[in-house]
């Protein structure tokens, strides 16, 4: 590739990253008018929507539902996700293929349908208008994003560890907790966060199952763009922004500790066949 068909490429790349960052930039700044209009140029600066959105007991209701099921939701999602990961992994797996795709069907499947779908299906358990409805949706969502990057961990991981485990005389439980899940560990910590920024976002089935006890962050943002739009709005999504940017940069660092030690890892010797006497 020459020099100018490589500028050009950096070039229309910079350019799509531009159009695609740009409205969500343009954001933060609004979050400090002094105003309440979402408009440019503005007429001065002020932190009187972040005291708003700190101070607020509706937006505190929000903040907390929102902290609540994502956090429930991501550990749930961990246990069962890197439960599913670890049957999944096994050879002998019958229908693999086929239980992989059920499990990330959720990813796949459009988020109305599943909202619809839990809306019918909680009705009849009861769980509608509750914290553990949306946990319950929430950990369906989130679960598949720990079934695939566990597997990922553990097409890395050494199985005859768990074998010499075993001949050392450690059960099955002591060989997960002490050999297997330090090794696969970024990888959970990985889907959990990335279960808990699902959770965190998530506002089509919060609109179908939670109540108005049960409002999240992004339901109380869509409600008040649909009444009033204030700055606000601008404050709260300025908040879920610095969120999202600090837990992708935690996921970047786990990812990069996951290379490492897949690179320093080194296997277990070979065992030097016995000489005949």
């Amino acid at each position: 590739m020459s020099k100018a068909s490589t500028v050009a490429l950096w070039t229309f790349c910079a350019a799509v990253l531009i159009f695609l960052l740009a409205p969500i930039v343009a954001i933060v700044p609004l979050s400090f008018n002094a105003e309440p209009y979402l408009n440019y140029p503005m007429a001065g600066w002020s932190l009187q929507w972040y005291r708003e959105f700190f101070g607020s007991a509706s937006w505190q209701l929000a903040w907390k539902n929102s902290v609540v099921v994502a956090s429930c939701s991501a550990l749930a999602s961990g246990v069962l996700g890197t439960l599913a990961a670890l049957g999944l992994h096994r050879r002998d797996c019958p229908m693999r293929g086929g239980l992989l795709a059920v499990l990330i069907s959720p990813v796949v499947v459009p988020i109305v349908i599943t909202g619809v779908g839990c809306y019918i299906a909680f009705a009849q358990l009861g769980l509608l208008n509750s914290l553990a409805g949306l946990i319950v949706a929430h950990t369906g969502l989130g679960a598949p994003f720990v079934v695939i990057t566990v597997m990922a961990a553990l097409s890395r991981f050494d199985a005859r560890l768990t074998r010499a485990a075993a001949s050392l005389g450690a059960g099955p439980a002591t060989t997960f907790f002490r050999v297997t899940l330090p090794l696969i560990a970024p990888g959970v910590a990985s889907g959990m966060l990335f279960a808990f920024v699902t959770s965190f976002d998530e506002v089509v089935i919060a609109l179908f199952i939670g109540g108005p006890e049960q409002r999240t962050l992004p339901r109380q943002m869509w409600t008040g763009v649909r009444e009033s739009i204030s700055p606000t709005i601008a404050a709260a999504a300025t908040v879920l922004i610095v969120l999202s940017v600090t837990l992708l940069a935690v996921v970047q660092s786990l990812r990069e500790r996951m290379e490492a030690q897949a690179r320093s890892g080194s296997p277990l010797p070979k065992r030097s066949p016995k000489r005949s006497r």
